[in-house]
């Protein structure tokens, strides 16, 4: 029997070391390395196009979200909120910001983040929705240059009207959120959700670390594969 335990001790040093060699390999490579894969964050850029373009052709919708164009600052789209219950309750999804510069009109690179949210009551099942919130005070989007903040803490945000006639006058909160489900509008209430950067996701996608502040004022970064969610925006917001 004695050899049986030395050899379970000399399997676990081999083990001991060799966890130990992994983590001193993970230590030494960069940090961009490990970020999230390129190709994932690409899908999220298109997947948000295809849903701005489905609130474009969405008579409901079109027509609030044009009204705001003018003093909209930025767009967050979340191109797929899960959310799921059974008591606990939470829902969440991967989302993007687009500012626009205030001189050219032109709307900037994607910054990523992550948004979700958790609840506890008497509730049951899931369900899939498309988000786009307009940003439309410099308060709004204030928020947005933070690692993280909850939605409807600091800056105001209402949940957007909708239907053909439908009008935003006389609202004004910094943050208007609008949601679609299985091709209609569906009234989610995100106050309190929680929005945090992807620091992960942007080094992805821009092939170094970068802040939100870098993508949106200094330039540092650009990807040219994002034009044509770009220029959904663009169509959507004109």
């Amino acid at each position: 029997m004695k050899p049986q335990g030395n050899v379970r001790v000399s399997h676990s040093r081999h083990w001991l070391c060799g966890l130990a060699l992994l983590v001193a390999l993970f230590a030494m490579v960069p940090v961009h390395t490990l970020a999230a894969d390129f190709a994932e964050q690409q899908q999220l850029v298109d997947k948000s196009r295809l849903t701005l373009e489905a609130f474009a052709g969405d008579p409901g919708l079109r027509g609030p979200l044009r009204e705001l164009a003018p003093q909209a600052k930025a767009l967050f789209i979340v191109p797929q909120f899960m959310r799921g219950a059974f008591i606990f309750g939470g829902a969440g999804g991967s989302g993007l910001l687009l500012v626009r510069d205030e001189k050219t009109g032109k709307w900037g690179q994607p910054a990523f983040y992550n948004i979700g949210s958790a609840s506890f009551g008497l509730q049951i099942g899931g369900d899939v929705s498309e988000i786009v919130i307009v940003v439309r005070t410099m308060k709004g989007l204030e928020e947005f240059y933070r690692s993280d903040f909850k939605l409807g803490g600091s800056a105001g945000m209402a949940m957007g009207p909708v239907g053909e006639g439908a009008s935003v006058h006389g609202i004004s909160a910094d943050i208007i959120s609008y949601a679609r489900q299985k091709g209609i509008f569906a009234g989610i209430a995100l106050d309190g959700a929680f929005v945090t950067v992807s620091d992960a996701s942007n080094a992805a996608y821009y092939g170094l670390p970068v802040r939100p502040i870098d993508i949106f004022f200094k330039g540092d970064v650009s990807n040219s594969k994002s034009l044509d969610l770009r220029e959904a925006a663009t169509k959507l917001m004109k």
